[in-house]
């Protein structure tokens, strides 16, 4: 198995570089170039959405790629690389890792996560797979499964751990993980300042994602303009 993404990551700033569909960014060509203003800022690495942005982004900078398709299927809340069909679109751009909802969820497709695994490892033996996980469980379960990596993304995104930040009672969920799990952990949601990626990579996580407080302007705007508001109230 190819390790050197992990090697080059850890200890290491990921940016999440993505702008949906009815997002004012939504671009390939300009994911592309927030990817190389992250190179040009120190990060070790991107994490992207479809297979036009994994693609432009490779054309761009020389830093390896988590690569996501986010999809909405009926009768099913699984939506970051939830089927084979999307692991054979970003093949075709080769990320150097896959990352994918590693919940318990009900997932669309014949392949449930188990069997999913073991179909990606036989097809593409030398690619590496990122669990986004939301539980402790989960968690452990995906380490069961032999995924390269978890990351804590889902965590305060779903139904049951809805209400939830990663960083609660200083980042007590990623400390509940970390002493679970001997697989290397990306501490990924809601890490919203250099200070909590920091502290994310001093409590023993192995690299950090940061999406929405360096990519997404609108959300940073919404939070001046917050704290602007409350002065009023």
């Amino acid at each position: 198995m190819n390790q050197s993404m992990l090697t080059t990551v850890r200890g290491q700033l990921i940016v999440s570089c993505q702008a949906l569909d009815d997002e004012p960014l939504h671009s390939d060509f300009i994911m592309s170039r927030m990817a190389l203003a992250a190179l040009q800022g120190g990060a070790a690495g991107i994490r992207a959405n479809s297979v036009a942005d994994v693609k432009a982004i490779r054309a761009t900078i020389p830093l390896p790629v988590i690569g996501i398709i986010k999809r909405d299927y009926p009768a099913s809340d699984v939506y970051i690389t939830a089927t084979l069909k999307e692991v054979r679109e970003l093949m075709a751009v080769a990320p150097e890792m896959i990352a994918m909802d590693a919940t318990f969820h009900q997932r669309p497709g014949e392949l449930q996560l188990a069997a999913l695994v073991q179909h990606i490892r036989k097809e593409f033996p030398s690619l590496l797979l990122m669990a986004d996980i939301a539980t402790l469980e989960e968690a452990q379960n995906a380490q069961a499964l032999g995924f390269d990596c978890i990351g804590t993304t889902l965590h305060g995104y779903t139904q049951e751990t809805q209400g939830s930040k990663l960083w609660h009672d200083d980042f007590a969920f990623l400390r509940q993980v970390l002493a679970q799990c001997t697989t290397p952990v990306i501490a990924e949601g809601n890490v919203d300042t250099p200070e909590m990626a920091a502290r994310c990579l001093a409590l023993g996580a192995h690299a950090v994602v940061v999406g929405g407080a360096i990519t997404r302007p609108q959300q940073i705007t919404q939070r001046f303009t917050d704290a602007i508001r409350s002065l009023r109230s």
